[in-house]
């Protein structure tokens, strides 16, 4: 079962919940459709200020070598020409399959709106991991460790645990470790769709945060936002028991993929919900708030119905946002350009 997949509806959060002054706004992505020009409407600002996206590409321009259930989940780029010296472009794009096999897999450009080029060896890791063998392996999300001069891979299999691996080059990775399971957060029969960030907490002594979705058994809504912080990005990780931000506030039983943003001197989460769309919260620089803003971004008629898994970067100055559209379990890969 995919932990992002709607669930019927549910009744009201158990927790407190503080709206956001009337939901303030919408950021659509009023872009054409695949390979068109972008239109020039004005786009109104998303909530908090954040900008509003549109559609560029798809992010391959060609059918993929590995593609073993048609269909691409959870992207994931880095800039890497900073980084590593013989890299096979300035910016590596993560992603994977979600049903089994699964199986991580890279692409590149020399722009972060690409298009990308698939790389040849994919997948970069597969469901036969050092210490187990898996249904299938999805969900990357890769940083760059300062301390370390690493990379490391973070990436689910099976959708109870999450695991962390590491590469000097981005592409090679290593020392595949589980780090989270649902045995680390009570009430939780999944634990999966993790991004880790640099970001410190007051009080927790740590340097990265965790975000995840952790299907809750404690009602009302199903799949919710949890986190956790870790000093060092690989190991010594501690888990909150409390959901960060549960759905039922959005109006939704089910969210997943968060991604962390910084606007305002504050700290927000993006992230997608059970009815298509993509949400904003803000959680504070202590993730001690859970204030609502109501839609961040809304589907165009190119991304049949759905929009999650956001990802972000800047290139020249220009921000982009990279995620998948499409119905769950046949979902591709876009690029969309702030306006």
């Amino acid at each position: 079962m995919d932990d992002r997949s709607p669930t019927p509806p549910a009744a009201l959060s158990r927790r407190t919940v503080l709206r956001g002054a009337a939901l303030l706004g919408t950021a659509t992505a009023a872009g054409t459709a695949l390979g068109g020009a972008l239109a020039s409407t004005p786009a109104l600002a998303g909530p908090a200020g954040f900008p509003s996206y549109r559609y560029v590409r798809d992010a391959f321009a060609v059918p993929l070598r590995y593609n073993p259930t048609g269909e691409f989940i959870f992207p994931c780029v880095r800039g890497v020409y900073d980084k590593i010296s013989g890299a096979r472009g300035r910016y590596y794009l993560y992603y994977a399959p979600h049903d089994a096999p699964g199986g991580i897999c890279l692409a590149y450009a020399d722009r972060l709106e690409g298009p990308y080029t698939e790389y040849p060896g994919n997948p970069i890791v597969d469901r036969v991991l050092p210490t187990t063998t898996v249904s299938h392996v999805s969900s990357p999300h890769v940083v760059w460790n300062e301390s370390s001069q690493e990379f490391f891979l973070y990436f689910h299999g099976e959708n109870t645990t999450t695991r962390v691996a590491r590469s000097r080059d981005g592409i090679n990775f290593t020392n595949e470790t589980p780090i989270l399971s649902t045995r680390l957060v009570p009430n939780t029969t999944e634990t999966s769709y993790a991004r880790v960030f640099a970001h410190q907490v007051a009080g927790k002594n740590n340097k990265y945060v965790m975000l995840f979705m952790g299907l809750h058994t404690i009602g009302p809504g199903a799949r919710k936002i949890f986190w956790g912080w870790s000093p060092n990005g690989w190991d010594q990780w501690q888990f909150s028991p409390n959901p960060l931000i549960s759905p039922a506030a959005d109006g939704l039983t089910d969210i997943s993929a968060p991604h962390l943003l910084h606007r305002n001197g504050s700290t927000y989460v993006v992230y997608h919900g059970n009815d298509g769309r993509m949400r904003l919260t803000e959680v504070g620089n202590n993730f001690d708030r859970e204030v609502h803003l109501g839609v961040f971004h809304s589907p165009i008629a190119s991304d049949n119905g759905r929009v999650a898994a956001p990802a972000f970067g800047t290139d020249g100055g220009v921000s982009y946002m990279i995620y998948e559209a499409g119905p769950r379990l046949d979902a591709r890969i876009c690029i969309a350009r702030a306006v």
